[in-house]
Order: structure tokens, then C-alpha cells, then sequence
């Protein structure tokens, strides 16, 4: 048996109180997870063409005030 198929069957045996607090335990694991490749990207100029786009955009006034 895999370790995914491992995860499944344990997270399908939780109660409902273990189920809550996995489920709010994860959703911070992953956060942590996404915003260390969103830093890491940065760092690596990764997103610097998206943000020109988006500040030449601005620039021409294809934007709108939320």
C-alpha cells in the first residue's frame, strides 16, 4: 500500500472532531507550503514579467479601482 492510499484510509477513519482539526491543520501546512514558492519565485524574478505586464497596464488605464 502506498503512503497516499495510507493518508486516505486514516483521514476516512477520523471522527468528525479529528476530521475538523485535520482539515484546519492542513489548510495552514499547505498556506505555509504556497507561500514559500510564492517568496521563492519572487526571489528568482520568476513573476517579474507579470508584474511589468500588470504596472504597463496600469500605465495605460486597462485598470479599475476595486
Amino acid at each position: 500500500m502506498s503512503n497516499l492510499q495510507e493518508i486516505e484510509r486514516a483521514v476516512s477513519q477520523l471522527s468528525v472532531e479529528e476530521l475538523a482539526a485535520f482539515r484546519a491543520w492542513f489548510a495552514e501546512f499547505d498556506a505555509e507550503l504556497w507561500d514559500r514558492q510564492f517568496e521563492e519565485d519572487v526571489a528568482a524574478g520568476r513573476l517579474d514579467g507579470l508584474a511589468e505586464q500588470a504596472l504597463q497596464h496600469l500605465r495605460e488605464g486597462r485598470c479599475t479601482d476595486l
